[in-house]
């Protein structure tokens, strides 16, 4: 045997029999224990020597340990091993030893239920007897040996070879001595197991098979390097490591093993397991950073589980009714929109956009040398026209005067200027021909030809239609003011005798006398020409606006007080004194009952009461009550209907009162937001209502909304129609007046900002093409509206003048306008207490 090997071998033994030392060592610390364990296996055999000691069981135990470990038992236990070890290693290799010891661990894993009960057995014969008799211990030894062989015969059935290596073992273990039997009694009653050799990853390397395993969770495995065992499995059995080798063996391992570069050891169970090629394979690709899995495809066509499209798909099972199919109104008139700017080409559908965004990116050449007729569906060719040549001059013709041909001298000079031909004098020879017949061609015609069309080819010459427009063309040419003449342009009369401001002014149809209400509860009648007052009517109340009536067989001014609606007589003494006394007849006599009676919606808006009186005396004739204060009253142009107009939302803000039956109606059913103003139509019969945002026009004959105007203000104060009622003009308090015109179109003609504070009221003038605007930027501005018969003519409007309006007080300047019936004079009620007359 090389001496390599039987040190190795040598090294082997001396390390089994340390740990079996060790062992010893380890179990004889707790002796208890192990009484405790040889008398429950002594018990369980059924001994008869345990009888006897039932009754002392600690006096037994001093016995065993006397009779266990005498000195001169030991001594003949380790002579006899000695001897035996010595025997074993002269017949037996080192190799073979090794295989001895494996196949010997397998039969003791595979008989782990007999070697326990029989050690026990055996361990309790020696403990009762104490005897240290070499030939009581051969026979019963020889008896078990006879036993196992039987049963090994009866259950493995293995060949002869493995029964003789075992009968060797119990030769082996025939030369044992007590302490090594008492060893191998604490080792089988520990119930420790070797790791079974048998590879655990051949069903597949799953987490649930390792877990299964080793029970000890997760847990540090270095907590097991002081044990014997490295775990427990699911019986609750403890794992028993495999042999570990030191330096030596792993490099005698390294060189003899050709798949220890691949073998590595579980933590779990401290098995070498051997890495198959697919395992080295699914190392290198997660080293590489590649999938592990080497079927899968990274680049694989993607599938959209989750589209943008959406499915059209039913909601519900039954079918849809039959109004479901059919369009709706506002659908019919979107598509007939659709249709008809097809039909006028006013929009294309996708396909024609297309065709022409195709036909934009085609790039279009001008075929330079094809005919005029060529390329149908192109547009006509426009030449270019060239330049004009200038007129040939004397020396180009064929027959020059004599003066143009060159001399002798001057021919001399042009013969010595040929290399230089640019310096001569003319860049032909004039030549007299006595004919034009005798003219040769010119030799140059078809290079100089050519060279024309290589221009026109390289550089071809665009017509560019420029357009010069100056700033000042940019500017509408307006009338010079001094041709849209007569117009007010200056303060000619002043009137002051109210103590608060005024808020309404109006002149008497023949324009002779002025009426004019305010806050301070007072209507006043001025004279025109001298500005005197001629009477002052006290109401109790503040006069919120005034207006005379336009028939002209009436002698009535209707005043706004509060809630009430009074139609005053200025009195008899003040003009024509007869029609002021017929006017008091005529509304003295009361009308039929049949037509005085109201409904109830009526009735609770308005009220028409009988003057008292005390009231007859100040010259009120007819007073109506309403529910809500008055902000408007408007005349109808027969003057026998008045529009009065209250502070509230709905139906019955606007009340129209007839004057000859004294009855009142509310033509309105309901109405959206605050009225503002309402005016009659001056020539038909229409009444129109303003609201914050919008005014509306309804027809009285038909009862029912003709037009809406949408004048796009904040909050609308004011409007008046033309004399001639096809157009509007619509104030508002943020600073704009919008011109309508009502046959065009609902939204405004034309929008002006000619103040710069709001504006509060307006006026046109019923003669001359006068407007004028006023309100809380101490300016009247005085305006030329013209409105032409002819339709396709638009109107003519244009500022003329800025005039100085009253005094601002409490940051309001003008509240009322109004124009002479017949004469370009302005009049203006001012928030200073003054009415001012502009002519």
């Amino acid at each position: 045997m090389p001496p390599l090997k039987a040190g190795l071998s040598l090294k082997r033994k001396i390390e089994t029999e340390n740990k079996v030392e060790s062992k010893y060592e380890q179990e004889s610390s707790n002796t208890k224990g192990l009484e405790e364990l040889t008398l429950s296996e002594l018990n369980i055999e059924g001994d008869s020597t345990d009888s006897e000691h039932e009754g002392n069981e600690e006096g037994s135990d001093q016995d065993q340990d006397e009779v266990l470990f005498k000195d001169s038992d030991v001594s003949s236990l380790e002579d006899e091993d000695v001897e035996y070890a010595s025997d074993e290693s002269s017949e037996l290799t080192d190799s073979e030893a090794e295989g001895e010891s494996v196949n010997s661990n397998d039969n003791n894993n595979a008989e782990s239920e007999d070697s326990d009960t029989e050690s026990d057995a055996e361990s309790g014969i020696g403990h009762t007897h104490g005897s240290s008799g070499s030939e009581s211990e051969k026979q019963t030894l020889k008896n078990k040996q006879k036993k196992k062989i039987a049963k090994q015969k009866i259950k493995t059935k293995k060949p002869d070879k493995d029964l003789k290596e075992k009968s060797q073992n119990k030769k082996g273990t025939t030369s044992k001595g007590s302490v090594d039997r008492l060893a191998d009694v604490i080792e089988g009653s520990s119930q420790m197991q070797p790791v079974e050799q048998k590879d655990e990853y051949e069903s597949g390397d799953t987490s649930d098979e390792e877990e299964r395993r080793n029970t000890v969770g997760d847990i540090p495995m270095w907590w097991y390097n002081e044990y014997p065992h490295i775990g427990y499995d699911l019986d609750g059995r403890k794992i028993v490591k495999p042999p570990q080798r030191d330096q030596i063996d792993e490099f005698l391992k390294k060189c003899e093993d050709p798949d220890f570069w691949r073998t590595v050891r579980d933590p779990s169970t401290g098995q070498d397991v051997v890495l198959s090629k697919e395992d080295l394979q699914l190392i290198q690709r997660i080293r590489e950073g590649q999938v592990p899995n080497p079927d899968h495809d990274e680049y694989q066509p993607w599938v959209e589980w989750f589209s943008r499209e959406v499915l059209a798909t039913p909601l519900r099972a039954f079918p849809e009714h039959k109004r479901s199919f059919l369009p709706s109104r506002s659908e019919q008139l979107q598509i007939a929109k659709i249709v008809h700017a097809l039909k006028m080409g006013w929009t294309k559908t996708r396909k024609q956009l297309a065709a022409e965004r195709r036909d934009r990116r085609e790039k279009k050449f001008y075929n330079l040398w094809g005919s005029t007729g060529e390329g149908e569906g192109r547009a006509p060719h426009r030449p270019v026209p060239p330049p004009r040549r200038p007129p040939p001059p004397h020396a180009e013709s064929y027959n020059p005067p004599p003066e143009y041909l060159l001399d002798a001298k001057e021919m001399k000079e042009w013969n010595k200027l040929k290399e230089t031909p640019w310096k001569r004098k003319y860049t032909f020879l004039p030549t007299r021909h006595a004919s034009l017949r005798e003219v040769p061609a010119y030799q140059r015609f078809v290079r100089e030809r050519f060279l024309r069309c290589l221009d026109l080819y390289l550089a071809p010459r665009a017509i560019k239609m420029r357009l010069t427009i100056s700033a000042s063309e940019l500017v509408p040419r307006l009338p010079s003011p001094r041709e849209l003449q007569p117009f007010p342009t200056g303060e000619a009369l002043c009137l002051r005798g109210h103590a608060a401001p005024v808020r309404s002014v109006d002149f008497e149809p023949s324009g002779q006398y002025i009426v004019s209400g305010g806050d301070d509860g007072a209507v006043k009648i001025w004279e025109t020409s001298t500005g005197r007052c001629l009477r002052t009517i006290e109401l109790g109340e503040p006069v919120s606006r005034v207006l005379w009536s336009p028939a002209p067989a009436l002698w009535l001014v209707a005043a706004a007080a509060g809630s009430r609606l009074l139609l005053l007589n200025p009195g008899t003494r003040i003009g024509h004194h007869r029609r002021a006394a017929r006017t008091d007849l005529l509304l003295d006599e009361p009308p039929p009952q049949h037509d005085v009676q109201p409904d109830e919606r009526t009735a609770s808006a308005v009220k028409w009461e009988r003057v008292t009186p005390e009231d007859w005396a100040k010259g009120i004739r007819i007073a109506i009550t309403h529910f809500k204060p008055i902000v408007h009253v408007s005349w109808h142009g027969r003057g026998d209907y008045v529009a009065a107009s209250v502070r509230a939302e709905g139906g019955r803000a606007v009340c129209v009162h007839q004057v000859s039956r004294r009855r009142s109606q509310l033509p309105l059913a309901r109405l959206a937001g605050q009225v503002q103003a309402a005016h009659f139509h001056p020539a038909r019969p229409l009444l129109a209502v303003a609201t914050q945002r919008a005014v509306r026009l309804y027809d009285l004959l038909k009862q029912e909304l003709v037009r809406k105007l949408r004048p796009g203000a904040q909050w609308i104060s004011d409007f008046a129609f033309h004399p001639a009622g096809d157009n509007m003009l619509v104030a508002s308090y943020d600073r704009k007046c919008m011109w309508f015109d009502l046959e065009l179109s609902p939204r405004p003609y034309q929008t002006l900002r000619l103040h710069g504070g709001a504006v509060r009221a307006l006026a046109f003038h019923r003669r001359y093409p006068l407007f004028a605007t006023g309100g809380d930027d101490a300016h009247v501005v005085v305006s030329h509206g013209m409105v032409y018969n002819d339709l396709l003519q638009n109107p003519l409007i244009v500022p003329l003048k800025q005039i100085r309006g009253p005094e601002v007080k409490d940051e309001l300047c003008v509240l009322d306008l109004r124009f002479h019936p017949t004469q370009p004079w302005l009049l203006a009620a001012g928030a200073d207490s003054t009415i001012r007359l502009y002519s």
